[in-house]
């Protein structure tokens, strides 16, 4: 069974005073310390780079063998959050095997205001998610981990919360209830990986609805933040897109789908710069497709992807599927078959497993007049063709191995009529930067030195009828 979140609420003053480097005197002065007015949220997403991570020369030496370099970039990094003071911090690669550094970091933002809460990976990986909530302006009402148990040891922390802050004047509103994410996805070390970054994103917002349902809360708008480790040329981006959530950053600067290299927020270990760190926001107004249909049109899409990547046309693939041209159910042997030519079968540690190829062929459909031989790059949306329109949602979900706790009952008169009455419509994303600036523009600072990561911070209003 998983263990509860850790929530730290001490006010002590820290025994340490963390050093404020060039760096972070530059950051107090840019445009995304400007202060934000009490009606707005902000949250502030950052992967800080566990120093059991961080190389230093060479593939074997890490900071972490350095104690002087790795408490000074963590007590530059606690500078630059607390001066920004986001309403939430959500923080990855956190290193949680290092009681030191989690001392330095939950009383450094005991004494700023926050309450912090951890979790850590499985299989004792060493580090995890910190996740920092101002308790003057913010009420967790429930908290919740995910593990998902599979290749990756990749966790996720929910969070049902309560801004206490009144949202409009003349108390017309009094409060807002959100829902919030903060996770962690698999690194791409190659395309197979792909499905396992799906099954993380489904779990995530499987479990997002069901506790929408339980506890009806249809009405709150829900945020995701963290590192996804996929940009938005990918299929994660396209799943989530295709459940209604929106991209703040992209939303607040006017970027669309093909803007991808307008930024950047990552210098992988392989040296590519790329866009992965995000920050989605979906309010309870949009029109969602079915949960199991979106998943189902994303896993489609690798699978026809790889099968275009071998060679293979759309002619090709149906012949292997539907040898007369009929339009016929295709059977569980056929749709394994193909997995396994592809190299996306459970022998393969990082595949898609029986249970998953089960929830997928309950709603696949293939339909020969909707296949079509083209050349072009196969992409969810086309994906999306050759899924029948009746599609019913599943009711088993994926893997059963994802453990759950609850942190504590929530409070009951959270959920009666009254103040779901009082519930805002939603929320209006106001702003979103990253730092430092020089990432906005789609380049990396070599004197950067906080981080392979930029951390990205978004703020929020409430959503009025002409948004």
């Amino acid at each position: 069974m998983s263990t509860s979140p850790t929530a730290s609420t001490s006010r002590r003053h820290h025994e340490h005073t963390p050093v404020r480097s060039d760096r972070c005197r530059s950051f107090k002065k840019s445009k995304s310390d400007k202060v934000l007015p009490e009606a707005c949220v902000s949250i502030t997403t950052f992967n800080i780079l566990a120093p059991i991570y961080k190389r230093i020369g060479n593939e074997d030496c890490r900071e972490s063998q350095y104690h002087d370099a790795w408490f000074k970039r963590n007590a530059e990094i606690i500078n630059m959050l607390t001066l920004k003071r986001s309403s939430i911090i959500c923080l990855q690669e956190f290193w949680l095997g290092n009681e030191e550094l989690v001392h330095l970091y939950e009383e450094s933002f005991g004494c700023a205001g926050y309450d912090t809460f951890r979790l850590a990976r499985t299989s004792d990986r060493g580090d995890g998610l910190l996740t920092a909530i101002n308790r003057d302006r913010i009420s967790v009402l429930n908290c919740k981990d995910l593990k998902f148990n599979d290749c990756g040891d990749r966790v996720a922390q929910f969070f049902h919360l309560r801004v206490r802050v009144p949202f409009f004047k003349r108390n017309q509103i009094a409060e807002q209830q959100l829902l919030l994410v903060n996770t962690h996805l698999l690194f791409p070390h190659d395309s197979n990986f792909c499905l396992v970054r799906l099954g993380q994103v489904y779990k995530i917002l499987e479990c997002l609805e069901q506790f929408k349902v339980e506890y009806g809360l249809a009405s709150a708008p829900v945020i995701l933040c963290g590192d996804w480790n996929g940009s938005k040329r990918g299929h994660v981006y396209k799943f989530l897109r295709s459940q209604g959530f929106v991209s703040c950053y992209d939303s607040a600067h006017s970027y669309n789908d093909n803007d991808a290299h307008q930024w950047v927020s990552h210098r992988n270990h392989r040296g590519n710069i790329c866009g992965v760190d995000f920050i989605w926001l979906r309010n309870p107004s949009n029109n969602l497709q079915s949960l199991s249909t979106s998943w189902g049109q994303a896993v489609l899409g690798i699978i026809m992807t790889k099968m275009c990547e071998a060679g293979l046309s759309w002619k090709d693939i149906l012949g292997c599927i539907q040898p007369k041209g009929m339009a016929i159910k295709l059977t569980l042997y056929d749709l394994q078959r193909m997995l396994h030519q592809r190299g996306l079968t459970e022998r393969c540690a990082e595949s898609l497993i029986s249970e998953e190829i089960q929830v997928l062929m309950q709603s696949l459909y293939v339909d020969a007049s909707d296949l079509i031989d083209s050349s072009a790059e196969v992409m969810l949306p086309m994906a999306g063709s050759i899924l029948n329109k009746g599609i019913q949602s599943s009711n088993n979900g994926l893997r059963a191995s994802k453990e759950m706790t609850w942190a504590a009952s929530p409070p009951t008169d959270v959920f009666n009529s009254s103040v779901r009455s009082e519930t805002a419509p939603g929320l209006a994303i106001q702003d979103a930067s990253l730092f430092p600036p020089e990432v906005e523009l789609g380049l990396w600072p070599e004197d950067y030195v906080l981080s392979d990561h930029a951390p990205l911070t978004a703020s929020f209003r409430p959503r009025r009828a002409c948004d």
